[in-house]
């Protein structure tokens, strides 16, 4: 889109977090006339403000939405962390005002190539493993979105030859409408964010809205092994790669015992010996396969490929090795916000484990991840919101070896108490983190800090 379509257009922000004041900042850049609105009145206009960029000329509302306000606005840019579903969102909606989301606004506003990631787990590792591929292959390179860097504070700075790398959400991917990637994927889709979605039918409808505007020129990498992404292959615009842990594929990448093969048709190449990747367990296997396949349909030489993935390591708060304090090794996952992410957790342990679980309901089930411990969760320590949830559902699994803390320190205590030298302390909460913490990273950081006290 051509970046003067926004000039002297008003445009309302739904959402004063890292989402709604970068979309302030890009308005403000192509000289949008701007409203930050947030419903929460209890919020600081002046902490807002001071956010904002230095003679930003954005009017911010707090509180209830005026009436009169809708009419007079040409767009609104909702921040991803908002519900649609909510009353002054229906209110602007009902008034024939197009509703973006930041990503789409970032999308219209940028430039170049699009490689887009969406999927329940492992979007962040697969994210951070292609822009470190994108960036050995060229120049101009952005990692984006649900990340930690706002895709709207980096679309004015793309040109045609950049490369944009880009984590997306479920939350973003509801307010596209011509977000179009050269490269989509989506990794998997397991039971999540139930509480904003409301169905598992939406929620994956939502996430295969990723691949809605690609055409048979562009690509959509999924997952073999996903049932709903196999049937989903059938419908999808794009040209479907695949990638498999479980099956040799007869056009796709897959692990063929300890190698990773692709198949492109036309040849075979051995990719890599997984004993050469530093990134641990099944799961990450995956994420490699996804990342090397989008990277290969973006044009990207296989060396290159190969000589980035086997110098990768794991990103924070994703199976993090922390500290051994008196022979027991202390891991965070604050990142397994959800059960199946948690899943994975516990399945790359490889010795007996005292599990730190819970956090704020997003009315996920936890039978299926309790399930999966397999013998190996000696104890397991929960806090937050969940934590009785949790414990009636261990209980009724036959998974007696619970603990209450009050909070987080309380439970890294409680672990150092009970372990035995050998055994593995996971914080791998299958749980968000909101109500106790700002996000996961703040989490997984506390945990870290509460470790290493314990030196003390």
């Amino acid at each position: 889109m051509d970046r003067t379509n926004l000039k002297g257009k008003r445009v309302l922000v739904f959402g004063s977090g890292i989402s709604g004041i970068g979309a302030v900042r890009l308005l403000e850049a192509v000289q949008a006339e701007v409203i930050l609105y947030d419903g929460n009145e209890k919020l600081d206009k002046e902490e807002i403000r001071t956010r904002l960029p230095e003679h930003s000329a954005c009017r911010i509302i707090l509180g209830e939405l005026p009436k009169e306000l809708p009419a007079s606005l040409d767009l609104v840019v909702m921040s991803p962390g908002v519900p649609l579903d909510i009353p002054p969102v229906e209110a602007l909606k009902k008034a024939g005002i197009p509703v973006w989301g930041e990503v789409e606004l970032a999308y219209r506003m940028g430039a170049g190539t699009v490689l887009a990631i969406t999927g329940t787990n492992g979007k962040t590792t697969t994210t951070a493993l292609l822009g470190e591929i994108m960036k050995a292959h060229t120049k101009s390179v952005f990692v984006v979105g649900n990340i930690g860097n706002a895709y709207t504070d980096a679309a004015l700075s793309m040109t045609e030859e950049s490369y944009t790398v880009a984590e997306i959400s479920s939350f973003q991917l509801e307010t596209t409408m011509e977000f179009r990637p050269k490269v989509s994927a989506v990794l998997n889709i397991t039971e999540d964010h139930l509480n904003r979605h409301h169905t598992m039918e939406e929620y994956i409808r939502v996430k295969e809205l990723i691949a809605r505007n690609q055409t048979k020129e562009d690509f959509c990498v999924l997952n073999y092994e996903d049932e709903e992404l196999r049937r989903f292959a059938s419908e999808c615009p794009a040209q479907v790669v695949f990638f498999s842990s479980l099956h040799k594929l007869e056009q796709g990448i897959f692990l063929d015992g300890g190698q990773i093969v692709m198949r492109t048709g036309t040849e075979e190449i051995l990719v890599a010996g997984t004993e050469e990747l530093k990134l641990l367990g099944r799961h990450n296997h995956e994420n490699v396969m996804a990342a090397v396949a989008m990277a290969y349909c973006g044009g990207v030489p296989m060396d290159t490929i190969r000589q980035v993935i086997k110098r990768f390591t794991a990103v924070p708060h994703r199976i993090e090795f922390v500290e051994e304090i008196d022979s027991v090794a202390y891991y965070n996952d604050s990142k397994g916000t959800n059960p199946d992410a948690a899943i994975k957790g516990i399945q790359a342990m490889n010795r007996p484990t005292l599990l730190i679980g819970g956090g704020y309901d997003k009315e996920s089930s936890y039978e299926e991840w309790i399930q999966a411990f397999d013998g190996k969760v000696r104890y397991l320590v929960l806090i937050g919101q969940t934590k009785e949830k949790i414990e009636k559902a261990a209980h009724g699994c036959g998974f007696m070896s619970t603990i209450l803390a009050e909070d987080l320190e309380e439970a890294v205590k409680i672990c150092a108490e009970k372990a035995n030298p050998g055994d593995a302390v996971l914080l791998s909460p299958a749980c968000a983190s909101w109500g106790q913490f700002d996000n996961y990273e703040q989490r997984g950081d506390k945990f870290k800090e509460y470790v290493r006290n314990l030196k003390a």
